[in-house]
């Protein structure tokens, strides 16, 4: 089956207003649907990107430019990733519907990994 990756959108503020113990619940959640994807043999790989880190690099005329990034004055960031074996997009689709990260208001793109080789 070919691989999807699911990446998690959500506002740099999505948590600013829960409490620990609300994260946690919602951590609960997330690794309860990631388990479930592991025992039915979809689950490839997947993690939580460290909060407001990271780096942006932009291609500028051969001379590669890197930035601090994510911007917090974006509306959104990518705050995870995992990667599923789904028939087809529409499968993929229908893996993503399950998440939780929809219930928080959150956005999934979802993208096919190319084969190679």
């Amino acid at each position: 089956m070919p691989g999807y990756v699911l990446f998690f959108y959500e506002s740099p503020t999505a948590t600013d207003d829960l409490s620990p113990e609300e994260i946690q619940t919602i951590i609960q959640k997330y690794s309860a649907w990631a388990d479930d994807l592991e025992k039915k043999g979809r689950y490839l790989a997947g993690n939580k990107l460290k909060d407001g880190e990271g780096r942006v690099m932009r291609g500028s005329g051969g001379d590669p430019r890197v930035l601090d990034g994510p911007y917090s004055e974006t509306k959104e960031i990518i705050g995870g990733f995992i990667a599923i074996s789904a028939a087809d997009y529409d499968d993929a689709v229908s893996v993503a519907r399950t998440c939780p990260h929809l219930a928080y208001g959150g956005t999934i793109e979802i993208r096919q990994i190319e084969e190679t080789g």
